[in-house]
């Protein structure tokens, strides 16, 4: 079944004008689950988690179109993950829908040092104690400065608190170029989240299932075969394992 991302990047697809052609990208056939070429698939390696936490993805415009997007492996692990395009004009009502939705507790995952000092906060409990509200995790999917767009130009996030990350380790991706190795692409924030809501086994699955994703689209890109002993299936293969 086609997961939120999977959706909207469907509905996407519908609305241009022409294909969306990825820079650099392979003119080959692609899995559509996992968007690998199927010597490289990695569909059959997904391992199945439980999550109290929900992740809400908004996608700025050309972002579920690019073979490299993280937030598509999001929604492959965790299943209350939604997803929306973002539009500096208006807002799709089913996300305002969400938002307001009694059984969440959203928050905006960002830099704390770009909001109100009011706003931030450092942690957040797996359910809220007083409310009984499940954490729902709201992440800007986009560049850097489209990301910065977004937080500054979308008032119907204005209310929420935001949730401002600390990490010891640097970013292990490698898909896209980035000059600072505390820019954490968008699963690994996810991840990063799900571990302090406690869901620590839903988090490390989540790094090591985009650990598995990002070798094998190396090897696919420079035409290498997959590996069957590799690093990252074994990382995968012992977090699966875990209890």
């Amino acid at each position: 079944m086609a997961h939120a991302v999977s959706r909207l990047r469907a509905a996407r697809l519908a609305r241009s004008a022409k294909p969306f052609l990825a820079r650099g990208g392979s003119r080959r056939a692609h899995c559509p689950g996992c968007r690998l070429v199927p010597s490289h698939c990695i569909c059959a390696l997904r391992p199945h988690v439980e999550a109290r936490a929900g992740v809400c993805l908004l996608m700025h415009d050309i972002e579920p179109l690019k073979p490299s997007n993280t937030g598509w492996l999001i929604a492959d692990l965790v299943a209350d993950t939604y997803a929306f395009g973002w539009a500096r004009t208006e807002v799709d009502p089913a996300l305002l829908a969400l938002l307001a939705d009694p059984e969440w507790q959203p928050c905006v995952v960002f830099p704390g040092e770009f909001a109100a000092p009011e706003r931030v906060v450092q942690q957040v409990a797996p359910t809220d104690p007083g409310t009984g509200k499940r954490p729902l995790f709201v992440l800007l999917d986009a560049t850097w400065p489209e990301a910065s767009k977004m937080f500054r130009k979308s008032p119907y996030l204005a209310h929420l608190p935001v949730l401002s990350l600390h990490s010891d380790t640097a970013s292990r991706y490698r898909l896209r170029r980035s000059t600072r190795g505390d820019h954490f692409c968008t699963a690994e924030v996810a991840a990063l989240c799900l571990a302090q809501a406690g869901d620590l086994r839903a988090g490390a699955l989540l790094q090591a299932w985009l650990d598995l994703f990002s070798e094998r689209y190396l090897l696919a890109r420079e035409q290498r075969p997959v590996d069957p002993a590799s690093a990252a299936l074994q990382r995968l293969r012992e977090a699966a394992a875990q209890p």
